[in-house]
């Protein structure tokens, strides 16, 4: 009895100190975002003498973030729709039908999580499809890059979906398409939702393919904005946080409204396979 309190309060600790680790810097930016160009040269956790919010004015009129913001919004939601519909519909098939080739398939699929992306081969599709330097390419390539870690989740979730409920969709005369769309994949909402956030993300915060793939300054995202502007205002520190900051606030937004999802996905994805 006496242990079981003292491993609580050491649990409760790390938990603290883990948190601390990311609220620190997080704070740490917001702060300096809000104080004047010589008082954020200091990089300090100082409360600043007046709350300067017309830096976050200056940022969007000056850093064309709205832009930005709006291009990083178009690939990372399209690019994550495209990937979800994809590779829900894959999933289902492949655990449905679980054979030899099926089981190579999703093998192949598997590979994606630990294989990295040859940008000279994509850039040379992306070529001869017509395709580089345009937002369909991007799209297709996060899309792409997305398909692997969604397969895995579906795969798991799917498979604890009853195989009864497809035999008696189909006895009430239902084809392969409304059997997926009408019975089956209503089931699949926590995985879908957290596989759309985490494609989302990774799509979002991606800073080095839209760098390789996109040529024009005004189809890069908010990530490379960031890197953009710093090369302007590389001695105002307070400009360049609450760049981060804008950046940042929109991912964090939606994490905090699909977390639950994001979790319950997770471990059913992981457990029910």
């Amino acid at each position: 009895m006496r242990q079981k309190p003292l491993l609580l309060i050491m649990k409760e600790a790390m938990t603290w100190l883990l948190a601390l680790s990311i609220l620190g810097p997080l704070s740490l930016i917001v702060v300096n975002s809000l104080k004047t160009a010589a008082e954020a040269n200091t990089v300090t956790m100082n409360l600043p003498l007046k709350l300067q919010w017309v830096n976050y004015i200056e940022a969007f009129e000056g850093g064309s973030l709205l832009h930005s913001f709006f291009n990083s919004l178009l690939m990372s939601s399209v690019s994550a729709a495209i990937s979800i519909l994809v590779t829900s519909m894959a999933a289902f098939v492949l655990v449905r039908n679980r054979d030899r080739w099926n089981k190579m398939i999703y093998n192949y699929f598997f590979l994606g999580l630990v294989a990295p992306l040859n940008y000279v081969t994509t850039i040379k599709v992306l070529q001869a499809l017509h395709l580089q330097n345009t937002f369909p390419g991007i799209i297709l390539v996060f899309a792409t890059l997305g398909i692997p870690f969604a397969v895995f989740l579906f795969y798991g979730f799917i498979s604890s979906v009853p195989t009864e409920l497809d035999e008696a969709a189909i006895i009430d005369g239902c084809g392969l398409g409304r059997l997926f769309f009408n019975v089956v994949f209503p089931l699949l909402m926590p995985v879908t939702i957290t596989g759309f956030i985490l494609n989302f993300l990774g799509a979002w915060n991606d800073f080095v393919t839209p760098l390789y793939l996109l040529n024009k300054q005004d189809k890069l995202g908010m990530i490379n904005a960031i890197y953009n502007y710093f090369g302007v205002h590389f001695n105002e520190w307070n400009m360049i946080f609450t760049i981060i900051v804008l950046t940042a606030l929109p991912v964090l937004v939606l994490y905090l409204i699909g977390q639950k999802y994001i979790i319950s996905g997770m471990v059913s994805g992981s457990l029910k396979g």
